[in-house]
């Protein structure tokens, strides 16, 4: 890309997403062959538009990271967004999140794809690079920088991240394309790192934080996160969410967010706001199957969207992957101790128009 053009459309991406947005990670929508249902992944992507979601991000863990070797990568990627464009017609502007991966030209070609679907960022993971040194873990994020504005992401190991420390995320938080981090590493000390590194690269104003940590949504949007720099105090806050866990009960994953900005510009958090937190953290167990170390996270979604009807089963492309024993039981539980944070009246009442 050239110079001027990937300027602008730095400019572009940082600008939407310094805005504060719930933005869910897009599941995939399958039949019972294991092939893309196109009817149910636009259902999904109208769902989330009609949610209030301010973006989607398509192509990252939830969507499945096998859709590469499944040839749907960029099919996938077109379906949303031209779901999004002929759903909103203009009305709204979102932020569109492609997830890129893999070794350097891979991540490269996957994000000229994006970029050529009318993407406005690359969620970049670095699983692939696993091993690396971090020399040639920033060599790698620079070389994909050059075709598109960057979300770095943090992914926690259980599912395929590594342990990145605060030097990473000052050095990455100083490329230039960098528009955000995602920071997921469902872990305090860690998440302190990525602080620490976005306000040792003076890069806070610029780079905006979102949570990732499906298990603290709600303190990670209304704490100030505060380090010392300078021997002065520097204070940086999330503003917005990028979760799997918000692929689900959407409709209320958008006002809590709402809430939660607000109290934090008013410098006061309400108790009742607060305790949503450990509410919020248990049915994030079921739907990510903590007690299995995770291994029902993605299946554990699309139990929730079966249910509601959006989704016709729970399939994965691998054939391996689905609810472990117990979560059946224990998203039972969660949906009815906690059926206030479902939006099942929402979709119940737009499901067919979603599917139309």
């Amino acid at each position: 890309m050239a110079a001027s053009d990937i300027d602008d459309a730095v400019a572009r991406a940082r600008a939407l997403l310094q805005r504060g947005l719930a933005i869910p990670a897009h599941p995939l929508a399958l039949d019972a062959q294991r092939r893309l249902d196109e009817r149910r992944q636009r259902a999904l992507t109208r769902y989330y538009l009609d949610a209030g979601a301010g973006g989607l991000a398509v192509g990252v863990h939830t969507t499945q990271f096998a859709i590469r070797e499944a040839g749907l990568y960029e099919p996938v990627l077109r379906l949303a967004a031209e779901t999004a464009r002929d759903w909103l017609k203009g009305r709204r502007d979102i932020a569109l999140v492609a997830g890129l991966c893999g070794p350097t030209a891979q991540a490269v070609a996957e994000a000229r794809i994006a970029r050529g679907l009318g993407y406005h960022a690359g969620l970049l993971s670095l699983a692939a690079l696993r091993g690396r040194s971090e020399d040639e873990l920033i060599a790698h994020c620079r070389a994909v920088a050059a075709e598109m504005p960057l979300v770095g992401f943090y992914l926690q190991p259980a599912v395929g991240g590594m342990v990145l420390g605060e030097r990473f995320w000052q050095r990455f938080a100083a490329i230039e394309q960098v528009v955000a981090i995602k920071v997921a590493p469902f872990h305090r000390y860690r998440t302190l790192d990525v602080v620490r590194g976005l306000v040792a690269a003076r890069a806070e104003e610029r780079v905006t934080l979102y949570t990732g940590n499906d298990d603290h949504i709600v303190l990670d949007l209304t704490t100030p996160f505060t380090v010392m720099r300078d021997g002065a105090p520097v204070t940086v806050r999330f503003r917005g969410g990028l979760l799997g866990h918000w692929s689900v009960w959407t409709r209320q994953a958008v006002q809590l967010l709402a809430r939660c900005q607000e109290a934090a510009q008013a410098g006061a958090v309400p108790a009742e706001l607060l305790a949503l937190d450990s509410r919020v953290t248990d049915c994030n167990s079921a739907f990510f199957d903590v007690a299995n170390d995770f291994r029902g996270c993605i299946a554990g979604c699309h139990e929730i969207l079966r249910r509601q009807g959006l989704l016709e089963g729970i399939w994965c492309l691998d054939p391996e992957e689905g609810l472990s024993p117990g979560q059946a039981e224990a998203l039972d539980r969660v949906w009815r101790e906690h059926a206030d944070l479902s939006d099942d009246a929402f979709v119940a009442a737009n499901l067919d128009r979603w599917l139309a």
